[in-house]
């Protein structure tokens, strides 16, 4: 999977990328990441890539043409059609990027639409993604409107620029890349992973965790946070791992993590109980958790 970076800082990006997984995914040549320097397709001695926002305000707005002449350069013109008023509202990551041999560009800003872990997994099926650093109040709308895809955000705030958002976004999604991770179903048995149910009966096979019993000590996220962890020693500053992780019992373990899964959301981000893969029996352990919480208020 290849990933093109525009940005009016390049040299943020070398010493992200040159460390830990991101670094072993180059190197193996399962992804490539090359990060653009806007103010190379500038055209005066200022190399100036911003303006003043028509109609007055604050701050400043990066202009179209560096931008359109940076897309142009990796091979992307605009888009066959221009969208409608409705079709900007949501655009969908296939939506361009199922024409042959165009990669997706996503526009980072603030205004995007939330990035999720769910989202990553579809653009991890992609082979080139393109992502434009937003800076100072933003980008010319019109470079959105002709040559983007997408518009993505990464959280509830504003940064500084769109560059710590594409580092999010790279990582997010080149982990999810077949052969990335040394063991793949790591990336299906934590925050945010999949059901059960979708969970590919092979991953893991050579260590037990076949369809039958996905996973035999593990429980596939559904869409909850993943349940807490341990490891040696087995006390730490007078704190005793959970017996339950020590009897070998993987029955008994599976259904504790899972209710920890379900009570650390609850906890943290209830909101993603309202859409999550929740079968009966973790119905019948929120209401159990639910029930104990109010009568330890009381």
């Amino acid at each position: 999977m290849r990933f093109d970076v525009i940005t009016i800082f390049p040299g943020f990006f070398p010493g992200v990328f040159q460390h830990g997984i991101v670094r072993r995914a180059q190197a193996a040549g399962l992804v490539t990441i090359e990060a653009h320097d806007l103010r190379a397709f500038t055209h005066d001695k200022h190399r100036s890539v911003d303006d003043r926002p028509f109609g007055g305000g604050e701050g400043m707005i990066l202009k179209p043409e560096p931008l359109a002449e940076a897309l142009a350069s990796l091979g992307i013109g605009p888009k066959a059609s221009l969208p409608t008023l409705a079709q900007t509202a949501r655009k969908d990551a296939a939506t361009e990027s199922e024409r042959p041999g165009r990669p997706s560009v996503i526009l980072l800003s603030a205004q995007g639409r939330p990035f999720t872990h769910a989202l990553a997994r579809e653009l991890a099926c992609l082979e080139r993604v393109v992502l434009l650093c937003g800076r100072y109040e933003g980008v010319d709308e019109r470079i959105n409107q002709l040559f983007c895809d997408m518009e993505l955000s990464i959280g509830d705030y504003v940064l500084s620029g769109g560059e710590l958002a594409a580092a999010v976004v790279i990582d997010a999604v080149m982990r999810l890349v077949p052969g990335v991770l040394g063991n793949e179903a790591s990336a299906e048995f934590e925050s945010f992973g999949a059901p059960d149910a979708e969970i590919d009966a092979g991953i893991g096979a050579e260590n037990g965790a076949g369809s039958e019993c996905v996973p035999r000590s593990q429980h596939g996220a559904g869409g909850l946070l993943d349940y807490p962890h341990y490891t040696r020693p087995a006390e730490f500053a007078g704190l005793r791992v959970p017996e339950v992780l020590l009897n070998g019992d993987h029955q008994q373990i599976r259904r504790w993590r899972r209710e920890q899964q379900i009570r650390k959301t609850l906890l943290n981000r209830p909101d993603l109980l309202e859409h999550a893969a929740l079968s009966v029996e973790d119905r019948e352990l929120l209401r159990n958790i639910r029930a104990w919480n109010e009568v330890r208020v009381r």
